[in-house]
């Protein structure tokens, strides 16, 4: 009976410790993310969980200063879908398609026009899914990423 008792203990107290280490976050991926949002070129990182729900953090890079953060659902037959908010008050509302588990490109409505996005991509990998502003080309010079003219 006592060793039962003790096994018992041992199981409950693992379950417990499975339970902490999942909410910690060790079954996630953080990946960046390159946007083009009403013509303007944002950048950040997603971070996605096993579940499929996730959050994503981007910011201007001409403007730093104009942050936006979102939440999504994904999973590997529908793709995903989420929302996201801008510290000047724009929003948005996207879907995507997964290219792998940590990989993808999508598009949505932002209040002030078009969207689109990649994540989990470089900029070259990146390029075939976002839709540039005419006579624009995203450029990378080891340290930054610009939209440049043409």
């Amino acid at each position: 009976m006592r060793k039962l008792l003790i096994t018992l203990l041992v199981a409950c107290a693992g379950a417990l410790v499975s339970a902490t280490v999942v909410q910690a976050g060790l079954f996630s991926s953080t990946g960046v993310v390159i946007a083009i949002l009403a013509d303007e070129l944002f950048v950040g990182e997603a971070e996605g969980h096993l579940n499929g729900a996730g959050t994503l953090a981007i910011h201007s890079q001409q403007h730093p200063e104009l942050t936006c953060q979102g939440q999504f659902t994904s999973s590997a037959l529908l793709g995903g879908t989420g929302q996201m908010l801008c510290s000047d008050g724009a929003s948005a509302t996207f879907h995507f398609q997964r290219l792998s588990v940590l990989r993808g490109y999508g598009s949505g409505r932002f209040s002030r026009g078009a969207m689109s996005f990649a994540y989990g991509l470089n900029a070259e990998e990146a390029a075939p899914y976002l839709v540039l502003p005419a006579g624009k080309k995203l450029t990378y010079n080891g340290t930054e990423l610009k939209l440049a003219d043409l």
